[in-house]
């Protein structure tokens, strides 16, 4: 891995960590971090699939060590970051990744976050009860993600950065 595209990821979770301090909503019984999805869009368009995954697992961890996030950005961010990488290597267009990370993180990661909530933080929900919040997050956070995209393919610096994979 090139040290040009190790300082891209960290730049990626500079900005979603210091995205997540600043922007999020009340979105049922969690916050939406919309900011974190729309990385996870970029990054998998960018950097391909286990990059972005990277870039999800430091951010949650680094929320998570200073306290701005919870033990669900785990699953909902990872899981969405690597589908997105995922889908958009398969298919080649910025929708399909976002398509990736709303069916990641809004419908696949609420399976993994029941028993993972009830181990880790000794909650007894559904999986209902984590697809409303998850949804809305990775849907607000994808579409952003989906214009950034659309805006930097018509700069310098962004026709640059679709080139590191």
């Amino acid at each position: 891995m090139s040290t040009r595209k190790l300082a891209i990821m960290t730049m990626f979770v500079a900005i979603a960590v210091a995205g997540s301090a600043f922007v999020s909503f009340p979105a049922g019984i969690a916050r939406a971090y919309p900011i974190q999805h729309a990385v996870n869009v970029l990054a998998a368009i960018m950097l391909g699939p286990i990059p972005a995954l990277t870039i999800a697992f430091v951010t949650g961890l680094v929320r998570l060590l200073t306290g701005t996030g919870s033990l669900l950005a785990f699953p909902g961010g990872m899981i969405g970051a690597y589908l997105a990488g995922v889908m958009y290597k398969r298919f080649g267009k910025t929708a399909f990744a976002a398509i990736g990370e709303v069916i990641g993180t809004g419908f696949i990661a609420p399976l993994f976050a029941v028993p993972y909530a009830k181990i880790l933080m000794g909650t007894t929900v559904t999986t209902f009860f984590f697809v409303p919040p998850f949804l809305i997050s990775s849907f607000s956070g994808a579409a952003l993600g989906l214009l950034l995209a659309a805006r930097l393919q018509h700069t310098t610096v962004g026709k640059k950065l679709g080139t590191l994979e």
